[in-house]
């Protein structure tokens, strides 16, 4: 009978992601999937995740944005084994960009594609999944600079061109370039928790965490170089996330007035001072509930929240779950249905 239990076990199998590659493609994008999907492993040092890429045509040359192509092994058929599909940006979207309309080829291509797979974009890979209807009625982001004529084109998305990502359950969208790691970053730790996203993040050398609800960088007034920065006060509030921390204790470690302090941190990090604590502080309590037996209680006052409920309330308006439901979940290797705010 055990011989029998364990013969019935599902046999192991990575989450699939397939990228589709679209002419006039950007390399760089191209590759973030690759890179970020591409590392993490289980306890048995099996991958987590299979990375594809594939065209809309038999496999063949597709054109980029640079000065060479590149050759891609698979056809729009594999959209159809995807858990997961990725689209990056693309500068040669046709009628895509034109009318918010599809070619015959993608709409062919993206037919294959199985209800309730995960669909995520890049930067003006949000033109597709608009096109295509998947993003009706629902909020989603795209370059600043582009967001203008995307709500133009496309009237019936919310559009929030504030923001670096957003995930809205099994659509996700993010803005131009880097943030498409934070994109790829941040659905890693959705599937497999905060742990997991870090060691990946330190081997790819960029920040662990960026919040989905942060400012685009890009269109914020960015600070001269001679003004004087507000990294030490960051290093020194993460140092003491446990204490009670005040908006004029942080500007003191700058030497500036609270009020000079706060338009410059906001310059800088795209949010305010207050809303960064409560950040650092969720991803405090993430990791100890991930990683520790500590109680619930005790993971409130090293994470500076100071009690239980106080705790509770903000993983719940940050992710969605309660620090139990989250600590069960992650500790027993499954995946959490945690959000990221849009920002709205």
């Amino acid at each position: 009978m055990k011989d029998q239990d364990m013969s019935s076990e599902p046999a192991f199998r990575p989450h699939r992601v397939v990228v589709l590659a679209l002419d006039g493609l950007l390399p760089f994008e191209l590759g973030i999937p690759h890179r970020i999907f591409g590392r993490p492993k289980d306890a048995e040092g099996r991958h987590l995740y299979e990375v594809v890429t594939c065209s809309v045509r038999p496999p063949g040359a597709v054109a980029t944005d640079a000065d060479f192509s590149i050759h891609v092994p698979h056809g729009p058929q594999t959209l159809a084994t995807a858990d997961t599909v990725i689209i990056p940006a693309s500068y040669e979207l046709g009628p895509v960009f034109e009318k918010g309309v599809l070619t015959d080829e993608l709409a062919a291509a993206l037919a294959h594609i199985r209800p309730g797979t995960r669909l995520a974009s890049i930067c003006t890979g949000v033109y597709v999944l608009a096109a295509a209807g998947r993003l009706d009625g629902r909020p989603a982001t795209t370059h600043w600079a582009d967001s203008e004529r995307f709500q133009r084109l496309f009237p019936q998305i919310k559009v929030d061109a504030d923001v670096l990502f957003i995930d809205d359950g099994d659509v996700l969208t993010s803005a131009g370039v880097a943030a498409g790691i934070d994109l790829c970053l941040h659905m890693v730790r959705r599937d497999h928790g905060t742990a997991v996203a870090n060691e990946v993040a330190r081997r790819t050398v960029v920040p662990p965490h960026r919040d989905g609800g942060q400012a685009q960088y890009i269109h914020r007034p960015v600070p001269e170089p001679q003004q004087a920065s507000t990294t030490t006060a960051r290093a020194w509030a993460l140092g003491r996330l446990h204490e009670p921390i005040q908006l004029r204790d942080m500007a003191e470690q700058e030497a500036m007035s609270v009020r000079t302090f706060t338009r410059r941190f906001r310059e800088e990090v795209g949010v305010s001072p207050g809303q960064w604590l409560t950040q650092q502080r969720v991803e405090r309590a993430r990791h100890l509930l991930e990683s520790t037996d500590l109680s619930v209680d005790q993971v409130a006052g090293d994470s500076g929240f100071g009690t239980a409920q106080s705790m509770r309330q903000h993983l719940q308006a940050a992710l969605g779950v309660t620090p139990t439901s989250y600590r069960r979940t992650f500790r027993a290797g499954g995946s959490a249905d945690v959000r990221v705010p849009s920002g709205t």
